[in-house]
């Protein structure tokens, strides 16, 4: 598990394009990387829209989105709910696994590795400043807002 004054991992992965995202266009930029299980899942539609809600408050912070999904996944889901930051395709879990969120659930006594929902918000430099593991969808964009306040 990763911890604030970390540095940030990053992974060759495909953004909803199926462009590999440039991991410099975000440099100098405060960034909110979130890693959700499922694209169009309602908790994951929730904890998306409400970041897509509050762009327009959190001034030149950078939204990336991340999730074992396809780029064509990505991309339907992007453009269902005008998801206007990138959504990277981890579809075998480098970046997750990186991030430590990668980990066993369970779900009705089943057992299975998926993505535990958790964001990080990166410094300017790529350092970790805030690490909300296990974080629900609607404290999310609350979390980032308080964290930017400061």
């Amino acid at each position: 598990m990763l911890s604030p004054g970390d540095n940030a991992p990053t992974a060759d992965l495909l953004n909803q394009a199926g462009e590999t995202f440039d991991w410099t266009s975000i440099t100098g930029h405060r960034t909110l990387v979130f890693f959700y299980p499922k694209a169009s899942t309602p908790g994951c539609t929730q904890q998306a829209c409400a970041l897509r809600d509050i762009i327009g408050q959190v001034g030149d912070t950078r939204i990336v989105g991340v999730s074992p999904d396809k780029p064509a996944t990505q991309l339907k889901f992007a453009d269902k709910y005008e998801l206007t930051y990138p959504l990277l395709a981890d579809t075998e879990h480098v970046l997750a696994e990186a991030y430590g969120v990668w980990q066993e659930k369970v779900n009705y006594g089943k057992r299975y590795m998926g993505v535990v929902r958790s964001a990080f918000l990166v410094d300017t430099t790529g350092t970790l400043e805030q690490v909300w593991y296990k974080i629900s969808p609607k404290d999310t964009p609350v979390k980032l807002l308080e964290a930017l306040a400061l």
